[in-house]
């Protein structure tokens, strides 16, 4: 069997190496290098906390536990370390107890803890005077995603994928013994199944197949498909574990430095439009952050991203075949960084004729069929994300 994986990000390289694991000859075709897409710009927390409806939150389960199998007894790219949540307004408190019960009626590891064993968790935490609730997720972690696309890439070549580096997809034409792949450095693959793996340029690959849009598309500054996300200095903070505050998320990236996110800050957040390390949005993450944290008095912030979300346009993920275009098979999630592994072994095992009931919720015929124009809620309360 021949396959033609497109995108080289986080799913992609997953199934790339999971369908060569079960024989098949693989060609991995990205426009640019591995993982320089969206996976570059992820908070990178892998959870099924606050998935919604049930079949959602079981996909997402399903990721966060493949995760930890991949990882065995330790990867450099994942770290469980769990995650603290704290609120402080009164309508936060009550979404997460109710949060809370929920996921503990599911089997969810989660409970309520109290402010000192916050700290004890969090050494250098500075609990807001107005904490109302606090709970552990232990279960949960956060992954380094060029470390795991570094991983399946390795994995991958050793099993004999060929990377195609530097060239777009620009039409398909089916044929009797397969699908021809056109590229835009003008040579062709000729392949039994393609499988696009390119997030949020979903609808560059459906409009290729004479299909319409199944992702959302940016519209204006901080709508549902954008988000900040910035990077500080290294610095001596005690803290291992991601932490959701009321102003602040907040978990480590490495070296000491730290990554930074705030929902209520994205309003402001364009595409292709990044502020300068100066300005008062950069300042603005510090004080949050010197509010939060102690031993960050020189905390600076040395990277500022605007994150590209793909988003399917209903919010949820798009997983499946086409019925019209057989050899296309569509992966286009908001979770990728917590359903790359299970993604990665049960697309390449869908390609082989087993199906995933897991999936049958997300197919895209849904909206392919009926693509949705309503516009969907962007995050913006702690816990959104």
């Amino acid at each position: 069997m021949k396959i033609a994986v497109i995108g080289a990000g986080i799913i992609g390289v997953s199934i790339a190496a999971e369908a060569a694991a079960r024989g098949a000859e693989v060609t991995l075709i990205d426009k640019n290098a591995p993982g320089s897409g969206t996976s570059s710009t992820s908070y990178a927390w892998v959870n099924s906390n606050g998935k919604e409806p049930v079949g959602y939150y079981e996909l997402n389960r399903a990721g966060l536990e493949a995760h930890h199998r991949l990882a065995g007894t330790g990867a450099d790219w994942f770290r469980p370390t769990g995650h603290i949540e704290l609120a402080a307004t009164p309508e936060h408190a009550n979404e997460l107890q109710h949060r809370l019960e929920r996921l503990v009626q599911l089997g969810y590891e989660a409970a309520g803890i109290s402010s000192s064993t916050a700290n004890e968790l969090v050494p250098d935490l500075i609990v807001p005077e107005d904490c109302s609730a606090a709970v552990y997720f232990p279960h949960e972690a956060h992954c380094y995603p060029t470390l795991y696309i570094r991983h399946q890439l390795q994995r991958a070549k050793q099993l004999g994928v060929r990377l195609r580096i530097g060239a777009n997809v620009e039409s398909f034409e089916e044929m009797t013994d397969g699908v021809n792949v056109s590229l835009s450095d003008g040579s062709n693959i000729v392949v039994d199944h393609v499988i696009s793996a390119v997030g949020r340029w979903t609808n560059d690959i459906t409009a290729a197949a004479g299909l319409g849009p199944v992702v959302a598309e940016y519209q204006e500054p901080g709508d549902v498909t954008v988000g900040y996300l910035a990077v500080t200095n290294p610095l001596p903070v005690a803290i291992d574990r991601m932490l959701t505050s009321p102003k602040l998320n907040i978990r480590p990236d490495g070296g000491g430095r730290l990554l930074l996110q705030a929902l209520d800050l994205d309003v402001t957040a364009t595409v292709g439009s990044v502020p300068a390390l100066e300005s008062d949005l950069a300042k603005e993450f510090i004080d949050r952050l010197q509010h939060i944290l102690k031993n960050t008095e020189n905390a600076q912030i040395t990277e500022l991203h605007v994150g590209v979300r793909a988003m399917p346009a209903d919010g949820q993920s798009v997983i499946g075949a086409v019925p019209s275009r057989p050899w296309l098979y569509l992966v286009a999630t908001h979770s990728g960084v917590t359903l790359a592994p299970f993604l990665g072994s049960a697309v390449a095992a869908e390609v082989f004729d087993e199906p995933e009931p897991l999936f049958d919720s997300f197919r895209p015929t849904r909206l392919l069929d009926s693509y949705p124009h309503q516009v969907l809620a962007a995050p913006r309360q702690p816990g959104q994300q």
